[in-house]
């Protein structure tokens, strides 16, 4: 059986509030990436279209009734993804064209029936033959995100059986939630993918402590952001005044099961990087530490998953 698999991470700045731009530079990037041979492929978080990091940059925003965020607030809600949607079939369509996996971030937006209105920070996987296989929405939006996104479900916290392996992911600071990363840990995942708006050093540290932990090979998907697409209605602080000045600098890696680099983060500039990678790496570092087999003790400790009620889902 062959073990070896090729992976890519795209590190790029997506449109921001600019749905067809972001998608057609994602479709891009994903061609780009299956022509140097790669079966996996990872983006940033929400990088469809575009992580809200004027929550942090620009002061002021979250004064109540605020007109300038309200409008920034709409703009994001119409260069939201429905899950179905035209840019969900547009991803599968080139996946299946490829025999390529895709996990890829975005803000989703619920449009009809309960939630509607609701939007989330969802990460999607696509499989090779174009199916989604994972929907993700983060469990709990971090600190200001709760302006803009809602609280996720536990319908994603799996990994997906796909034609390349066991791919699942987190999203920023759910990798801090012990019980979501054992959640993941109990299938399997071969393949994890790490979704942060910038991975600075404390996101190095715990995508590769998941690495460690999992036994597992680690995507870190980092975006870029210059100040010059921040919103244009909302000031912003101090040291910003270049348009140039980048707000979110990347730091995308890959990371083997020992918790080691297979490739080192790259910050400050657009860049796809690629690793083939072994699979059996897994199986020796299982020897020492499986916290979901031998080094587990489901006698004495046990965890377990809510999905949650039924989804509302856009019409299609």
């Amino acid at each position: 059986m062959n073990t070896l698999r090729k992976v890519a991470v795209v590190q790029a700045a997506p449109v921001p509030r600019d749905l067809a731009k972001s998608l057609a530079l994602a479709l891009a990037r994903i061609r780009e990436a299956a022509a140097q041979g790669a079966q996996v492929i990872a983006f940033g978080e929400s990088w469809l279209a575009g992580y809200p990091a004027w929550l942090d940059h620009c002061p002021g925003m979250a004064t109540w009734d605020n007109p300038a965020t309200k409008d920034v607030y709409a703009e994001i809600c119409a260069s939201s993804v429905l899950v179905p949607g035209p840019e969900t079939a547009a991803i599968a369509a080139l996946c299946r064209e490829l025999e390529v996996v895709v996990t890829i971030g975005v803000n989703e937006r619920v449009a009809h029936g309960p939630g509607n209105g609701t939007l989330f920070n969802t990460l999607l996987t696509f499989d090779a033959d174009g199916r989604l296989a994972t929907h993700h929405r983060k469990l709990v939006p971090t600190y200001t995100e709760r302006l803009v996104w809602g609280p996720g479900d536990a319908h994603g916290l799996k990994p997906a059986s796909t034609a390349h392996g066991r791919v699942g992911g987190l999203i920023c600071w759910e990798h801090w939630m012990p019980l979501a990363r054992q959640a993941l840990h109990m299938h399997g995942e071969q393949f994890h993918v790490a979704v942060w708006p910038t991975a600075v050093e404390r996101h190095q540290l715990a995508s590769r402590h998941y690495a460690f932990e999992a036994r597992c090979f680690v995507l870190v998907g980092a975006s870029l952001l210059r100040a010059g697409a921040l919103p244009r209605q909302l000031s912003r602080r101090p040291g910003l005044e270049d348009p140039e000045t980048l707000v979110l600098r990347g730091g995308s890696a890959i990371i083997g099961p020992d918790g080691s680099y297979v490739v080192e983060p790259v910050y400050d500039r657009e860049t796809l990087l690629v690793a083939e990678v072994d699979l059996r790496a897994i199986d020796r570092e299982r020897m020492a530490l499986d916290v979901a087999g031998h080094y587990n003790r489901p006698d004495l400790l046990e965890l377990r998953v809510h999905p949650g009620p039924p989804r509302k889902l856009a019409d299609t």
